[in-house]
């Protein structure tokens, strides 16, 4: 077999190599495979008006023939003797291919980019996207920095092969809880003199401190501060995960708040005599189900910043708190990575928010002198079209002058005519003698119709 070749690649091959006969595959998802073999050189594929044919090449001949197997276009033919007919050819057995669908999946994703989104059908005959995606998952041949999801959406059951974050393939040294507190941390020390610190039970309240101690530490060597927080006893039951931290710690300006709580048994109430009394006594008295008492067992709860591994760390049957300690001090470090990269890119977003809106303050200054100049123009035009029909309507009436006899009609129509032509003889000037205006200084209000959704007083959408 072709070293690289899974068994379906090699079942391909194989068949190219029998002539490619009809009836063998039950659909056309074997062309994927077919590229991946012509991608190693051991096909050729041709496309010729719809037609979909493949040869082998020298070198997957070589394959075939090494293995015992002799291509189709290498059988020699019988030599035909005279008079007679020749014998028609025997029929070319395949063998059956058993479809991996593990395989065939993989194959379809790295031939799509690793997406690929199938319909979902209805029936008894429905493909099983689920299961094939689960199977893929169990086949050992997903690579170990990558992880395989399948998913339904509005467009059909979405399969991704995506890549494993770093942060979740980098190996952590386990952080080591010391047997007794020696010098504790300033945090720890004002925990400590609290009358009950974090409202502990005195069993569980020692070994608090020092995983608190062992955090504080850690965190603090990659350059985090720690600090007290505001609440000091246990929080309400009603309120467990959403009081305030007691203590935190500040990666890269992102605080991450750290709440401590003790875990509670439950057993079965039993009633007692009292209860059952009051009960029968007082239609309104309820008696409890269950008891609950406070255990060894200890939780850490994390708020603020942005979650990658999880908010939550606890102590379980086979995996005490201690163990998962390298995994918070990590997860408070990529909380403040993630909170530097969103302070950077919103920078970036504001800076380049400011740069589009002071191209569009630029644009729309440009376009306001032009509308004010085109609108000065506009006057120009009105003012010499009014002057010509001024000028026709004086000339008339000095015409008509001439002909009155001298009087009082005729002198006041004179001082009338002395009036237009010194007001024709400003608006003739106006009119003759254009030139391009200096626009003034725009106002907000001026630009807001050259700035479509931006404001004229700063960076920011309408």
């Amino acid at each position: 077999m072709h070293r690289g070749l899974n068994e379906r690649q090699q079942a391909v091959l194989d068949w190219v190599g029998q002539g490619s006969p009809d009836g063998v595959w039950p659909d056309s998802t074997y062309k994927v495979s077919a590229q991946a073999l012509q991608s190693r050189g051991l096909i050729n594929i041709t496309k010729r008006r719809g037609h979909w044919s493949a040869q082998l090449t020298d070198k997957g001949r070589q394959d075939l023939t090494d293995r015992g197997i002799r291509p189709a276009e290498q059988n020699a033919e019988p030599p035909k003797r005279p008079g007679r007919k020749p014998a028609p050819p025997r029929p070319k057995t395949v063998p059956k291919v058993r479809t991996n669908y593990a395989d065939q999946l993989l194959e379809e994703l790295a031939a799509n980019h690793g997406c690929l989104i199938k319909p979902l059908e209805p029936g008894p005959h429905a493909v099983n996207w689920a299961s094939r995606v689960s199977a893929a998952r169990k086949s050992g041949k997903i690579p170990h920095t990558q992880e395989l999801y399948g998913y339904r959406t509005h467009r059909g059951y979405e399969i991704k092969l995506v890549d494993i974050p770093a942060w979740r393939l980098t190996e952590l040294i386990p952080l080591p809880v010391p047997a007794r507190l020696t010098k504790p941390h300033s945090v720890v020390a004002a925990l400590q003199k609290q009358p009950q610190p974090m409202g502990l039970t005195k069993p569980v309240q020692g070994r608090a401190l020092r995983i608190i101690q062992t955090l504080v530490t850690a965190t603090g060597k990659q350059g985090h501060k720690a600090a007290l927080g505001t609440t000091q006893g246990a929080p309400p039951p009603h309120r467990r995960r959403k009081a305030p931290p007691h203590f935190t710690i500040t990666a890269q300006g992102e605080s991450v708040g750290f709440l401590v709580l003790q875990e509670q048994d439950r057993s079965e109430h039993v009633p007692t005599d009292k209860e059952l009394a009051d009960a029968k006594k007082h239609s309104w008295m309820r008696i409890a189900r269950f008891d609950y008492t406070p255990s060894n067992r200890l939780r850490l709860v994390l708020r603020g910043g942005s979650p990658h591994r999880a908010s939550e760390w606890a102590d379980l049957p086979n995996q005490p708190l201690e163990s998962g300690l390298a995994e918070i001090a990590q997860e408070v470090d990529l909380r403040g990575e993630a909170a530097e990269r969103k302070r950077r890119a919103d920078q970036q977003a504001r800076e380049s928010q400011q740069k589009r809106w002071e191209a569009a303050i630029q644009e729309a200054r440009t376009e306001y002198a032009h509308a004010y100049r085109v609108k000065h123009l506009e006057e120009q035009t009105d003012a010499w079209h009014r002057a010509k029909r001024l000028t026709q309507y004086i000339t008339a009436v000095r015409d008509h002058t001439t002909s009155l006899p001298p009087g009082q009609e005729r002198t006041e129509i004179e001082a009338w005519l002395t009036f237009a032509d010194a007001h024709l003889h400003l608006l003739t000037e106006s009119a003759t003698a254009p030139k391009l205006p200096t626009p003034p200084k725009p106002s907000g209000d001026d630009l807001k119709p050259f700035l479509g959704h931006w404001s004229p007083y700063g960076p920011r959408s309408y």
